[in-house]
């Protein structure tokens, strides 16, 4: 939902009703996510996309339906349809998508959800997509974390029970950035069926600190942004580090980076899935910073810009600041996938396919030239 947030809160704002549809379960090669969202306005405007084209056809015809009825829906998509390539997913996945119309009346809380997302606030919504009682579809609950490590939540799934199983469960998810659909008995129990709710998160945007300001750092700043990363730019040279030169950098940080990064690291704002680009290939500040860097108990990524002979040199350096091999090993030097990369901006699109590939389990291979699934589990 966060893609087409913008309209359906201006939407909401005017008073209007949307159809709203969902990716709440996804199987196989599905092309988009749990969690992307298409809405459907009553003057026909379509936001978003649920698979790349496969099914939104089919789909915007349901969504006018609810639209008019009111009547939320849970439709399963896939190849396994009889109009399979009318309004089945052609590239072999299968897809849950839950319908529903939004009003203010009937969802009073999304400003407040937009505002938390919009000030990188983790919130989640937990809505019934599935369930044994018909009015209790569509249902929600509205999850806040709070300082002692439990949560506030408003709203409800038509019963204490139910609201105590499900926000103890989507707590561990928004923690993890995680959507996805739980099932559980009709009121809440752990065992059974007859309830489905659809968790969907929405924690901080992930981190991308990119050091050195440099022209590959603007590219990279900008790669960063569109791929939804939070991006830092960090160099200890006023003259360079300046907003002007990284317009696509959500902040510019003038300070040494290892003292940057350490006081970062301090204060909470690293995490597993903070990503690192060292771009400076200066030894004056890409020792001390890696240094700190690689005794982080967990990022995502660690890159380093330079040559092999650059990094040999690096590598004796950073053992006589004792650093160990294994901690050595985390360094993805020379930085990003062997794509023949040349511009900035192509350097840049090297390293988020190697950020990227990390992340999903992919090896950088060509998927012409191999079988089975093009989709990997997350890790």
């Amino acid at each position: 939902m966060r893609d087409v947030l913008p309209e359906l809160l201006r939407r909401w704002t005017a008073g209007e009703s949307v159809a709203v549809a969902t990716v709440v379960a996804t199987w196989q090669s599905a092309p988009r996510p749990a969690g992307a969202t298409m809405l459907v306005a009553s003057d026909d405007q379509v936001t978003g996309s649920v698979s790349g084209g496969c099914v939104e056809g089919a789909l915007y015809e349901l969504s006018r339906e609810v639209l008019e009825s009111g009547t939320p829906v849970l439709q399963r998509y896939g190849v396994s349809d009889d109009d399979a390539f009318a309004a089945g997913l052609t590239c072999g996945g299968i897809l849950d998508v839950f319908v529903e119309r939004l009003s203010p009346a009937s969802f009073p809380e999304l400003a407040e959800v937009a505002d938390d997302v919009e000030a990188q606030r983790p919130v989640a919504i937990a809505t019934i997509v599935e369930h044994d009682d018909p009015d209790r579809v569509g249902r929600r609950l509205i999850l806040r974390p709070t300082d002692d490590g439990s949560a506030s939540h408003t709203g409800t799934l038509g019963s204490d029970r139910a609201d105590s199983a499900v926000v103890d469960d989507a707590l561990g998810m928004l923690a993890g950035g995680r959507s996805d659909t739980l099932v559980y008995g009709p009121d809440g129990q752990r065992r059974g069926e007859g309830m489905r709710v659809f968790v969907q998160s929405f924690a901080p945007k992930p981190r991308m600190l990119v050091f050195g300001a440099i022209d590959f750092a603007a590219a990279v700043a900008r790669m960063g942004s569109f791929l939804g990363y939070r991006v830092t730019v960090c160099d200890a040279r006023p003259v360079f580090a300046t907003s002007t030169r990284f317009p696509d950098a959500d902040e510019v940080v003038v300070d040494w980076p290892h003292r940057y990064l350490t006081d970062q690291a301090e204060s909470g704002a690293v995490d597993e899935q903070t990503v690192i680009a060292v771009l400076t290939h200066d030894p004056k500040f890409d020792v001390p910073l890696l240094s700190v860097a690689l005794r982080l108990p967990s990022v995502a990524y660690i890159g380093a810009m330079g040559s092999r002979r650059t990094h040999d040199d690096r590598l004796e350096r950073l053992r006589e600041e004792g650093l160990s091999d294994q901690e050595l090993a985390r360094i993805s030097s020379p930085i990003g996938l062997d794509l023949g990369a040349r511009t900035p901006e192509e350097t840049a699109v090297s390293i988020a396919a190697e950020i990227i590939s990390l992340r999903w389990g992919g090896d950088g291979g060509r998927l012409s030239e191999r079988g089975g699934p093009i989709h990997h589990d997350r890790h």
